[in-house]
């Protein structure tokens, strides 16, 4: 499968606003991991490293899961400035 990268080689959108959200919400990397991980997902600190640094494609059920997590609304994970 052939990965388009967004802008300035992201592989996503959302990574930047997962960062802002989740230090909004004063959680560290690790904390929102084990939300994300009780709500029924096995994502790690690594992985959410990933995805904010725009280094990982995030499917869209996973955004579901952040957006439950941080309280937000997907269409909020995918705003872009």
């Amino acid at each position: 499968m052939k990965l388009y990268k967004y802008k300035n080689g992201k592989c996503n959108v959302s990574g930047n606003n997962i960062r802002c959200l989740r230090e909004k919400a004063d959680l560290s990397q690790e904390q929102l991991a084990a939300r994300i991980q009780l709500a029924g997902l096995n994502l790690n600190q690594k992985a959410i490293s990933r995805i904010e640094t725009g280094e990982r494609v995030v499917p869209d059920f996973e955004l579901l899961f952040f957006s439950s997590a941080l309280n937000v609304s997907v269409l909020t994970l995918l705003k872009t400035d």
